[in-house]
């Protein structure tokens, strides 16, 4: 090929007007070995666009995965907390129980002193119920004036 036609096609090409076809035949001068020397420096350019057209893709990346949560472990040391929880519950033995004395029940030696003393719990309970039936007259009282004002 001329030289000077070689330098034409470089210029079209610069300026980006050049075919496809003449590309290709650019790319074919400089894919030789018989480059004019002033043109040399313009190898690597239309010999890089061969070189890397040939490269092929391998797919030997390693992608980094996030790290997932160890689920395993967790159900290992709840398994574990667990064993352990019921071992202390089967070995767990109460000092001695408290030991309550009969009197201490409230129980009495004679029936007669028995029913005394419920007689006074009950007097007991009656003054309790009847202060709170005194607050319930209360209310009613109230109730009673309510109905009178606003008559329903």
């Amino acid at each position: 090929m001329e030289l000077a036609k070689i330098e034409q096609l470089l210029e079209k090409y610069f300026e980006g007007e050049t075919t496809i076809a003449e590309e290709i035949q650019l790319k074919q001068y400089f894919s030789t070995e018989q480059v004019a020397a002033h043109l040399e420096h313009y190898k690597p350019l239309f010999g890089y666009f061969s070189t890397e057209k040939e490269e092929k893709f391998t797919p030997t990346l390693s992608l980094k995965t996030k790290k997932r949560f160890p689920v395993s472990r967790i159900a290992i040391a709840a398994s574990v907390v667990f064993l352990v929880g019921v071992i202390a519950f089967i070995n767990y033995q109460p000092n001695n129980p408290p030991q309550v004395a009969n009197s201490e029940l409230g129980s009495f030696e004679t029936p007669e002193e028995a029913f005394e003393e419920t007689q006074k719990a009950l007097a007991l309970l009656s003054e309790k119920v009847n202060i709170g039936m005194e607050s319930v007259n209360y209310i009613n009282e109230y109730e009673n004036s309510k109905n009178l004002i606003f008559k329903k």
